[in-house]
């Protein structure tokens, strides 16, 4: 028996091949939208997929489990609760099947949806693994709050929280102490909210490590749980119907988008993703582009920002990078909505000014400061006081809200969401000075009063 983990860092996200040696099949959990890995794995092997689970229709990923299962002829197990539109078999407590000599069951493990599982492994009678999807995390567990408007059992957070109280007390701490954890996430994932950078434990030590697990109520596991979340992300509910659908096979949906010849004239009034260093965007950039940055997390500042039923023109500082950029966007479900790729800039139409920070240390009272890190990040590490809060993933729908009588200065924690925050604020306050403190944020000792 092999376990084979393998983890997408710009998603926080694990998947896994469970290889049964005298089968030579192999069963896969929670695969991520490239099937290429999975297919390398299995002939590295000499090996067949013959079973893809899916713990629940995720929210943060596309998964390719249908583009497998048509592919190899593998079986597709899923919750009966999930309602699947795809082909496929229930797979509910009391549900097992074997491959070789390694038994996978189910384990109803509700909370952090309404249809979660999580699958057991086991060998010659003995427990050996569980994966528990988006249930129990190591050193956290899942969020409740992703499925209130999504899937197709929809229910409030707290009626989730509290079937993830007894999901993981009743059912997962129930299992051995030696029995491996393999979560769907680790830390950066927005599916929990303290999740350790660990890719494994075991029951035992999360009963003795995980803060989610210690001796508590039901009522004030649901009252913690419940606090602190943070954002959703607009594309989540969509990445669940589509999950809950199916998604299209990924290299020729890829192949499908346009690339366009670099300074192709673009449509008027077109949302423009510009992935360009800030440095470079601030030069010259297409009226009204934002700037996300190519960087470790632009899959999830894209679906962040970007609504679903919004279709854009992307552009990149070079053809390896569009072509990495394009494979991202794929990742959470929006290829389709890539109106066109190109590299370089259209015929530069704004520009923005570089702040003087010096200026703006000695008067910070001279400018309007508008904080676009998360409520959490704003509430306990305060950088200027007086300084207005507005999340980016919603700063599109508020940016209104700020004042324009003083130069507007967008600040975050390190300068990566500033450089997109201050694009959206150039595009909304048209004729307003809008100022990037950028990676000069962390010069600035927390709580400078602006008068």
């Amino acid at each position: 028996m092999k376990i084979e983990q393998f983890e997408d860092k710009g998603l926080a996200h694990f998947s896994y091949a469970i290889l049964s040696e005298c089968a030579r099949e192999i069963v896969l959990i929670d695969p991520a939208r490239n099937p290429q890995p999975y297919d390398d794995y299995a002939k590295a092997n000499d090996a067949k997929i013959v079973s893809v689970i899916e713990t629940h229709p995720h929210a943060d990923f596309v998964s390719s489990h249908l583009e497998i299962a048509q592919a190899t002829g593998a079986v597709i197990r899923v919750s009966q609760l999930l309602g699947a539109d795809y082909k496929h078999q229930a797979f509910d407590e009391g549900d097992a099947f074997t491959v070789g000599k390694l038994t996978f069951r189910a384990l109803n493990t509700p909370g952090h949806s309404p249809d979660s599982i999580s699958i057991v492994l086991s060998r010659a009678g003995k427990d050996v693994a569980v994966f528990t999807g988006d249930t129990l995390f190591i050193g956290d567990v899942g969020r409740p709050d992703l499925r209130e408007k999504a899937g197709n059992i929809q229910a409030k957070r707290e009626e989730l929280a509290a079937q993830l109280y007894h999901s993981t007390r009743e059912k997962l701490m129930a299992l051995a102490d030696d029995v491996l954890v393999y979560p769907a996430h680790g830390a950066g994932s927005l599916c929990g909210k303290a999740l350790s950078g660990a890719n494994s434990s075991t029951i035992g030590a999360e009963k003795v490590g995980n803060p989610m697990l210690r001796p508590m109520s039901e009522a004030d596991f649901v009252h913690e749980l419940l606090a602190d979340q943070p954002f959703i992300p607009k594309y989540f509910g969509h990445d669940v119907a589509l999950n809950k659908a199916g998604a299209p096979a990924y290299a020729p949906s890829v192949q499908q988008v346009q690339r366009l010849a670099p300074g192709a004239a673009l449509e008027a009034d077109a949302l423009v993703v510009d992935a360009r260093p800030e440095a470079e965007f601030k030069k010259g950039h297409a009226a009204g582009a934002i700037n996300i940055q190519q960087g470790g997390k632009f899959e999830t500042w894209l679906g962040s920002i970007v609504g679903p039923e919004e279709s854009f023109y992307l552009i990149a500082a070079d053809e390896a990078t569009l072509e990495d950029l394009i494979r991202k966007t794929a990742k959470i479900g929006y290829e389709p909505l890539i109106k066109g790729a190109l590299v370089g800039t259209p015929a530069t139409e704004a520009t923005m000014p570089a702040l003087d920070v010096h200026q703006f240390r000695l008067h910070p009272g001279n400018y309007t400061i508008v904080d676009i890190r998360n409520p959490v990040e704003y509430r306990d590490e305060p950088i200027f006081d007086g300084s207005l809060s507005i999340p980016l993933p919603e700063l599109r729908e508020r940016a209104g809200e700020i004042p324009t009588d003083k130069p507007v200065v967008v600040h975050c924690a390190g300068g990566y969401r500033s450089a997109a925050g201050s694009s959206i604020v150039a595009t909304a306050l048209p004729g307003t000075e809008v100022l990037d403190l950028s990676e000069a944020v962390k010069s600035f000792q927390p709580a400078v009063t602006a008068h």
